[in-house]
């Protein structure tokens, strides 16, 4: 992605505080200005003393107006950082909820296109982020100051002393000529160290999740030792960000002081011959160093253009995904009357990843309201890709997807969403109350509706058992309940939203066969009002489906009832004798 592409994404950021980051603008150019007149009264104090032997009684009305310069500068000046600092927090702020707006609207599914996303995302998310306050509170003011306040000092050096001037005019351009040839290789590096981030972010955070994993295998050292070469990978690339940051700032620093110094030597020689005077003089020797500053602040506030140019590539390429929220053509308004039920229709659907990996082709069935399908196959087989599609976390790259006729991309998202009820094999519950975690999908259910739902899910024995009930606060991801009861309750949040299309993910995976066949039987109570989908894992859920579809590399093999497809002896039949059988002996020897 060019530069240019990300720095004109970056300046329509800031446009988004057009008013703050300008006022702070004129309060800092307005403090430059009290910097000159600031001068002049000094030029003038020191003019008096030497040249006109003038007392502090003859100075004496100076120093009120030259007191209330100094404490006029150092408010405009705090004003200014605050206003710009007080923009880049609130220009954080909504950018970070437009990207965590954008990714959640786009789904799991970003971050299966690549093994770097999850790390791409906490990066940019967090540290990304916080990079572009140096490239809203510093540069941006910092660029225009540039122009404005050494042309300012310029004009006012040109009615005193117009050689100074025209070395000023001569030098001036050397300094960002400088900091643009040396922020090519800051540009290149600091893109380099972002990816190196974002990989080791990715791989931290992946180490982390399956730090059981790692244990247990006894691999965690090999991973900590990983990790530390990344880190001194990514050291390594920061180190070498700063020698060229370092290099610019003296570079620059450097020419600076060698422009002053050509103007002092110019002024030195003709106050010697006596070709100026020495108010003139002074007076220009004083505003030197500050018709360079804004550019010296420029260049070091360039580091933070190319921090932020670095960071701001991934939020570039987020912004600019479809995350389907722009309303396509035949979109409808609201959501037709779903009551009689709802059947579903693949018709000729492929789906194909970010990075171009293929996980469905050619898929198609049809399922009529009220029926259930059970989905079997090896993993990645392309099953959780179809209740994603259903989901409408991810749209069809080829085919449609038909809901009692109409094609699903139509839908209202939003409103499509709360006629599904789903179930994963893992199911998360956020940190708060168990009555919380089941009403979840239902904020305004009473109590009764809730403790119906939990006896059906065969919840509410053990849940009455805790100290205080429904009203037991739960922590992130319900650690300290077991994962039966994590399922259950899950089951119950399901179950209470009453939805017309149902999809599970073997909700009975975790539980003992008692309790798992009475959620069984709450299951097969929910399918004959839902129309039912399920991610299949044992032989007696795939038994009472009215439809199996057996998927292959992203492609349907077979297709039918459990028996017809038992007698034929496929890639069914096969999976069955593999697979489901051994396990079934295995639960009944355990």
């Amino acid at each position: 992605m060019s530069t240019k592409h990300i720095s004109a994404f970056l300046k329509a950021q800031s446009r988004r505080a057009r008013r703050p980051l300008n006022l702070s603008i004129v309060l800092s150019f307005a403090a430059g200005i009290v910097l000159i007149v600031q001068m002049g009264v000094i030029a003038f104090c020191v003019d008096s003393v030497l040249t006109h032997q003038a007392t502090l009684t003859d100075l004496l009305f100076l120093l009120p107006p030259l007191l209330i310069l100094f404490v006029l500068r150092a408010v405009l000046s705090y004003f200014s950082e605050r206003l710009a600092l007080k923009a880049a927090i609130d220009l954080k702020h909504t950018l970070r909820k437009d990207l965590l707006t954008r990714l959640i609207a786009k789904g799991p599914i970003l971050e299966r296109g690549s093994e770097n996303a999850v790390g791409d995302q906490v990066t940019t998310l967090t540290e990304g982020i916080e990079a572009l306050e140096g490239y809203f509170a510093r540069y941006m003011p910092a660029m225009v100051m540039t122009v404005l306040l050494p042309f300012a000092i310029l004009a006012v050096t040109l009615t005193r002393d117009w050689l100074s001037a025209v070395v000023m005019v001569v030098t001036a351009p050397l300094i960002p000529v400088f900091m643009i040839l040396i922020g090519k290789g800051t540009e290149r590096l600091n893109q380099k160290q972002w990816r190196k981030l974002a990989r080791l972010s990715a791989h931290f955070l992946d180490m982390i999740q399956g730090l059981t994993t790692l244990k247990l295998f006894n691999a965690s050292r090999r991973e900590a030792e990983t990790v530390s070469r990344m880190a001194e990978s990514y050291r390594r690339t920061t180190m070498s960000v700063l020698r060229v940051a370092f290099l610019s700032s003296l570079v620059l620093e450097f020419f600076a002081t060698v422009s002053i110094a050509i103007i002092a030597v110019f002024i030195g020689f003709r106050l010697l011959y006596g070709n100026m005077t020495f108010f003139d003089g002074f007076y220009v020797l004083l505003l030197a160093p500050d018709f360079y500053l804004p550019l010296r602040n420029m260049g070091t506030h360039y580091h933070a253009r190319m921090e932020a140019v670095g960071a701001a590539e991934t939020m570039v390429s987020v912004m600019e995904m479809d995350d389907g929220s722009e309303k396509k053509e035949g979109s409808l308004d609201a959501l037709p009357d779903l009551k009689q039920g709802i059947s579903l229709e693949f018709r000729s659907v492929g789906f194909v990843y970010p990075d171009g990996s293929r996980a469905l082709e050619d898929v198609s069935f049809t399922l009529a309201a009220g029926q259930s399908l059970a989905l079997v196959g090896p993993s990645g087989a392309g099953k959780s890709t179809i209740i994603d599609l259903i989901l409408g976390l991810a749209q069809p790259s080829e085919g449609q997807i038909l809901v009692n006729g109409l094609d699903l991309s139509t839908l209202p998202i939003a409103e499509w969403r709360a006629q599904l009820a789903y179930v994963p094999q893992k199911p998360t519950l956020f940190s708060g109350s168990i009555l919380d975690a089941i009403r979840y999908g239902q904020p305004d259910a009473g109590i009764e509706a809730v403790e119906a739902a939990a006896k059906l899910a065969q919840a509410h024995d053990f849940i009455t058992g805790l100290s205080d009930g429904y009203n037991h606060q739960l922590n992130e991801k319900g650690a300290g309940l077991s994962g039966g009861q994590i399922q259950r309750i899950a089951i119950a949040r399901a179950l209470l939203r009453n939805a017309p299309l149902v999809l599970l993910d073997e909700p009975s995976a975790h539980l003992d066969r008692e309790n798992e066949a009475r959620i069984q039987n709450a299951l097969h109570a929910l399918e004959q009002s839902a129309t039912t989908i399920t991610i299949a894992h044992r032989l007696h859920t795939i038994e009472q489906a009215d439809v199996i579809l057996v998927l292959e590399q992203g492609k349907i093999a077979e297709m039918g009832p459990h028996n017809a497809l038992i007698e034929k002896d496929g890639a069914y039949a096969g999976l069955v004798r593999s697979s489901f059988e051994s396990k079934s002996t295995e639960v009944q020897h355990g």
